[in-house]
């Protein structure tokens, strides 16, 4: 799955660069959607990312492409990988932050819950 942001003056700290709380937002937000979109009745919570190190400096007025693959199911979880690139205005794409997100399907009391199939 592929989603793209951009980034605006709202998103940026007083450098000009994207605050690193709102990427880390939009990725579990996408990888949420991606979950949601492969099993469609169930519920999910997130429950980690493996690994938080931003690559490079993003500047407003970025254009950012979420690129979510799914990588592992468990008996109650999935994993997701979301790689993060920047675009710049001559279409050039660099890699700024990539992680897994682990996602858990839970019931309405906030227990785990198996994934269907």
């Amino acid at each position: 799955m592929i989603n793209h942001k951009l980034v605006l003056p709202q998103y940026l700290n007083h450098y000009g660069f994207l605050f690193g709380g709102h990427l880390l937002k939009w990725v579990d937000e996408y990888a949420y959607i991606a979950a949601a979109m492969e099993y469609p009745d169930c519920d999910f919570v997130t429950i980690g990312m493996d690994k938080v190190e931003f690559k490079k400096s993003i500047k407003g007025g970025t254009i950012l492409m979420f690129v979510v693959d799914k990588v592992r199911q468990g008996r109650t979880s999935v994993q997701f990988s979301v790689s993060v690139y920047g675009t710049t205005a001559k279409a050039e794409k660099d890699m700024v932050f990539s992680t897994k997100v682990t996602c858990v399907r839970i019931d309405e009391q906030g227990r785990k819950r198996p994934l269907p199939g």
